[in-house]
C-alpha cells in the first residue's frame, strides 16, 4: 500500500469536491496527484489518512503556506475546527478514504453552508455538488 497521507480536517471535503482548480499550478498538480492519482483510483477507499493540525500533504506547494502554517491561519483554524466537529475527527486520528467518505455521506445535506462558510471556493458549488452525489450514492 502507498504511504499514508496527512490531512488537516477541512481537506477531506476539499478532496471530495476537487475539480482540477487551485491556488497555483504547483498546488493544483499536487492536489491532482493526491485526489485523482490516489483517492479516486479503484483502491482509493483503502488509502489511509492521518488527521493533522498543521500543514499537510495538500498544503505542501500552496503559495500561502508559511512553514507548518498559513498566511490565513486564523481562517484555516476555524475551517478545520468546524470540519473536525462535523466529521468527528481530531489530530492523530487515522482513517481510510472510504471511512472518510462514509462520514461525509452522513452529514446533513446543507452542512457545507456552515462549515465551509469562510472558504473562497464555496460559491463555486463544487463541494456541494460532490457531497450531494456522494449522499445520493450512499
Amino acid at each position: 500500500m502507498a504511504d499514508r497521507l496527512t490531512y488537516r480536517p477541512h481537506h477531506f471535503l476539499c478532496s471530495l469536491g476537487f475539480e482540477g482548480k487551485g491556488y497555483s499550478d504547483r498546488f493544483t498538480a499536487n492536489m491532482t496527484e493526491i485526489v485523482e492519482g490516489r483517492l479516486r483510483q479503484p483502491e482509493g477507499a483503502a488509502v489511509e489518512i492521518e488527521v493533522v493540525g498543521a500543514a499537510d500533504d495538500i498544503c505542501g506547494p500552496c503559495p500561502s503556506r508559511r512553514g507548518s502554517g498559513c498566511t490565513a491561519q486564523a481562517k484555516i483554524d476555524r475551517l478545520d475546527a468546524a470540519h473536525a466537529e462535523a466529521l468527528d475527527i481530531a489530530p492523530g486520528d487515522v482513517l481510510t478514504w472510504g471511512e472518510a467518505q462514509e462520514r461525509m455521506a452522513a452529514l446533513p445535506a446543507d452542512v457545507h453552508q456552515t462549515i465551509c462558510a469562510e472558504c473562497q471556493w464555496l460559491g463555486a458549488g463544487m463541494c456541494a455538488a460532490a457531497l450531494a452525489r456522494l449522499q445520493d450514492e450512499a
